[in-house]
């Protein structure tokens, strides 16, 4: 009501269930745990706007609106329109990225009246815009799937995360830091799973084993002279 906006329905469904989002959590090195993975969904409180206020509390001081260049491209098909600091577009902060930059909701057509159109953008430390997401909702399923590991955002933009963010990437989201690499050389990252050797039949005809006792060969002989002379004898007999 402040800003005359309206909320998009998934963000305000998100707002109804809890006010704001924050989980953290941590890693352990040598037994003592280091934070490392931040996911933060700002409180409704805490969705400030940008660029309306000054940057430093002294008069005249500039503002965000004031850094706004005329000369940057405007949106094509492959790149969306950028959001303006200026009236032109309502910025809110949903992330403060640990300092990092900022994940902002966007509402790029505010004159001459609020539009219900935004989306998520990402603003680095050097107050340059990029895309994310049309949606929260898909914005939302970034940050879980990123594990809210450090800088993530970073790796929407055209310079990518830090060495030391790419570190912790390689460690808990390999695949996800070497897409480009990922589709070059399959091989080096995806395990060859073959059904036909992993299932196959292991089906073994059976040995039958007969019970033979064990006779030594001089045993034999011995048995079979005694049945001869047993038999000779009889004849003599007869």
């Amino acid at each position: 009501q402040k800003n005359s906006c309206i909320l998009p329905e998934d963000l305000k469904n998100f707002y109804l269930m809890t006010d704001g989002f924050q989980m953290t959590w941590s890693v352990k090195t040598d037994d003592t745990p280091m934070p490392l993975g931040s996911m933060v969904i700002n409180s409704v409180s805490k969705l400030c706007r940008l660029g309306g206020s000054s940057m430093y509390t002294l008069p005249n001081a500039p503002t965000l609106a004031d850094l706004e260049d005329d000369t940057d491209e405007e949106g094509s098909r492959d790149k969306p329109e950028k959001p303006h600091f200026d009236s032109r577009s309502l910025i809110f902060e949903l992330d403060p990225c640990n300092g990092n930059g900022k994940v902002c909701l966007v509402y790029k057509h505010a004159e001459p009246v609020v539009s219900s159109d935004t989306e998520i953008w990402f603003l680095d430390r050097a107050l340059y815009w990029h895309f994310l997401t049309k949606t929260f909702t898909a914005y939302y399923r970034l940050l879980i799937t990123h594990l809210g590991l450090p800088q993530w955002q970073y790796a929407f933009t055209s310079y990518g995360v830090s060495p030391q963010a790419k570190q912790w990437f390689n460690m808990y989201k390999p695949i996800t830091i070497n897409t480009a690499l990922l589709s070059e050389e399959a091989d080096s990252f995806v395990n060859k799973l073959d059904p036909n050797k992993v299932f196959k039949s292991k089906n073994k005809t059976p040995i039958l084993k007969k019970k033979q006792l064990a006779q030594p060969a001089g045993s034999q002989k011995s048995m079979t002279s005694v049945k001869t002379s047993s038999l000779a004898g009889n004849s003599s007999r007869k």
